[in-house]
């Protein structure tokens, strides 16, 4: 298989709550190949995958998404050669189904219904996993660190002043348009000030969390874990922008990884069964 696809698509299993225990996932026909699916779709020039798979979403069933935890990849070749397509969670918004070229129905089905009318082998593989995660998907956690600071060699006042540098600015613009495919309700920060202002242009109000910043954190790292979790538990999607000297450890300690990545202007989601860390998902670039 080639290491760069020849067609790079993004899709989601779109769901919502059905009873207080299960969900309804959504399965779409399209009358050029006369299959049931799940929704997706080829990127636009310049688009990052997360954006494609929320854009394709609400153009093939009319209802807005909010990416959760990832589903991995599907790969198989097509016309122009190898394909990838990149999956997520995704829970509905409030919408309506309109038949278009592409689409001429969607059906709301509990996911085994789903998986018997899924057409292909490669999206019964991707449904299972979304059927994996229990009787709805975690929650969303997004833990950030934050954006490029100006240099620490030309600053000479106080470190948790040091600005953001140009990059770091246009990297917390990106930053903003990757975490609102989330659906982020709530924003905590470490106090340096590169760590609120890499999450500012969300306009979420912003909690300073002195127990995630380095300094503070490991002094006593069991307290920065709870106050971690306190957060966790918390209902919605809280953003956390923290540091490199913090972020790797809180990932060791709640995950199966023993050397996390943590570049600036990264994200970790986090999906959550209440303060539970169940999957981690990492991004390098909010842009790609």
């Amino acid at each position: 298989m080639n290491d760069q696809p020849d067609v790079v698509a993004a899709g989601a299993v779109l769901w919502r709550p059905d009873t207080a225990d299960d969900t309804e996932i959504a399965v779409v026909h399209r009358p050029r190949y006369d299959d049931w699916s799940l929704p997706k779709g080829k990127l636009n020039p310049g688009e990052s995958v997360p954006a494609a798979a929320v854009r394709e979403v609400a153009e093939e069933t009319g209802y807005p998404a909010v990416l959760g935890v990832g589903l991995g990849e599907s790969h198989y070749r097509v016309e122009q050669g190898e394909k990838v397509v990149h999956y997520w969670c995704a829970r509905a918004g409030e919408g309506a189904f309109a038949a278009n070229d592409e689409v001429d129905e969607l059906r709301w089905l509990p996911p085994a219904a789903a998986a018997e009318l899924l057409s292909y082998r490669r999206d019964l593989e991707v449904l299972d996993r979304y059927r994996r995660l229990g009787d709805r998907p975690p929650a969303p956690l997004l833990l950030v660190r934050h954006a490029k600071a100006g240099s620490r060699h030309d600053w000479t006042g106080d470190d948790d002043l040091r600005p953001l540098s140009d990059k770091g600015r246009a990297q917390s613009e990106q930053l903003a348009a990757f975490l609102r495919l989330f659906g982020p309700t709530t924003a905590y920060a470490a106090p340096p000030i590169r760590c609120p202002d890499s999450i500012r242009p969300l306009g979420l109000p912003i909690t300073t969390e002195p127990l995630l910043g380095e300094q503070d954190y490991w002094r006593n790292p069991a307290a920065g874990l709870a106050r971690f979790q306190e957060i966790a538990a918390t209902d919605g999607v809280p953003v956390i922008c923290s540091q490199g000297g913090v972020i790797p450890d809180l990932i060791r300690t709640l995950t199966t990884h023993q050397n996390p990545p943590a570049r600036k202007a990264s994200t970790w989601i986090l999906g959550r069964v209440r303060a539970k860390v169940t999957t981690a998902d990492y991004y390098p670039d909010p842009a790609a």
